[in-house]
């Protein structure tokens, strides 16, 4: 019964639409939530009591207010025009088709790093459209530059994307230790996607200089500085190890408190609905593992990781960049969170399912939120087809993966 509703609920987290019944991502998680305790797969009290045990209840509230408390914070970055500022001036200081592609590209990784990449996504992409518009350029790599430099950039922390959020909760690894070794890999993705992106579109991006003067946006300074106190504030008790999610709810009240607006527009501005997704994929996965076939799973894919540490290391490597693009990267991590720790090294096992289920977004137009959101701001004036990306995304996810891996276990091999 838990199989048969996971793969019900499954077929609608992979954007399949069917005739009947009409369901959404979030419609199919909920309805698999549902089905989960209807059945008895997952009793009411498992749902909503919360305990330290993570093996006692199915939601998983610090993840959940860590992206709850991070998106009030970008709300109000983006009602002080922060969004719109860095992207203007980073649009200033690019006079060629590819200084533009790499000054939109190095923005939307450094960003991401800080702010989840969906939120990074949604305020950058309206601005790089106006851009190029004006300066008569192709959108299309300009909006990859967005969202697979998004995706790259957000592997370097555990708030640059919802999957990191979930490993953060299950790992208990320090912010500052998941940066020393995150850091350097992004940054290795991030090079790749830039240089992957002007070789792809070499032909349509010039050397030519050009003049673009985007307007100046309304910047509200105070706000700004506000927010951007906060802000460090809150990486400031990441760095110090205090409880992230109850870190960044904090910097969320303080903003509240001192900003001199009412609240109701950044609380109302939140994705409620990706909260529900998350919640209720959270009981699905619950079911599943607590009916054992996350183990089941586990056994089918341990033949490609038997053998030494280094074999182990790369079967799951390999098995996490596949699977996150079958399953989606946030229930494939959901359901490996039960494997890691008993890998022979659980700590690179966090740091490569890390890598690898974020890396996997860039291979398919679904593989990321990040792809969809930016795809869907851009409709109407870019359009790009499922196998048009993946001529771009295969190689540019395979050698920044093969790279990033590297650098990885390179570091852990010297420290």
């Amino acid at each position: 019964m838990a199989l048969a509703i996971f793969l019900f609920t499954y077929v609608f987290i992979a954007g399949i639409r069917l005739p009947y019944p009409k369901l959404d991502r979030p419609g199919g998680a909920l309805v698999g939530a549902v089905l989960m305790v209807v059945a008895g797969v997952v009793a009411p009290a498992e749902v909503f009591n919360y305990s330290a045990d993570p093996s006692r209840h199915a939601v998983d509230m610090n993840t959940l207010v860590l992206l709850l408390g991070m998106m009030l914070i970008a709300d109000y970055l983006s009602q002080a025009a922060f969004f719109r500022a860095a992207g203007a001036w980073a649009l200033r200081k690019a006079h060629t088709p590819r200084l533009l592609l790499v000054a939109v590209a190095c923005t939307s990784a450094f960003l991401s790093a800080f702010l989840v990449n969906d939120t990074l996504c949604l305020m950058l992409t309206p601005l790089v459209l106006v851009v190029v518009e004006d300066a008569r350029l192709p959108p299309i790599p300009y909006l990859l530059a967005v969202c697979m430099a998004s995706n790259a950039g957000s592997v370097a922390t555990f708030t640059g994307n919802p999957q990191n959020m979930l490993i953060q909760g299950a790992s208990g690894l320090p912010y500052a230790q998941f940066v020393a070794y995150m850091a350097l890999p992004a940054v290795v993705s991030t090079a790749v996607v830039v240089a992957g992106l002007l070789f792809v579109f070499r032909k349509e991006l010039s050397h030519e200089r050009f003049e673009t003067h985007p307007p100046p946006p309304a910047v509200d300074r105070p706000l700004l500085g506000l927010t951007l106190v906060t802000l460090l504030g809150v990486v400031a008790a990441f760095f110090a190890g205090l409880p992230m999610s109850w870190s960044a709810l904090t910097g969320a009240a303080v903003l509240m408190t001192l900003a001199r607006r009412f609240p109701r527009q950044a609380i109302e501005r939140v994705d409620y609905v990706l909260l529900l997704f998350f919640a209720c994929l959270f009981v699905v996965v619950y079911g599943v593992n607590k009916a054992g076939w996350a183990d089941e799973i586990y056994r089918v894919f341990s033949p490609f990781m038997s053998g030494p540490p280094w074999r182990e290391t790369l079967g799951f490597a390999g098995l996490t960049l596949v699977a996150s693009n079958l399953f989606s990267n946030v229930p494939f991590v959901m359901l490996a969170r039960a494997w890691v720790p008993t890998l022979h090294e659980p700590v690179l096992g966090w740091h490569v399912l890390a890598l690898g289920s974020t890396l996997a977004g860039n291979l398919t137009l679904v593989g990321s939120v990040a792809n969809l959101i930016v795809f869907e701001a851009a409709r109407g004036k870019a359009e790009i087809s499922f196998l048009g990306y993946l001529r771009v995304g295969l190689p540019i996810t395979l050698i920044s993966f093969v790279l990033g891996l590297a650098v990885l276990l390179a570091e852990h091999a010297l420290f």
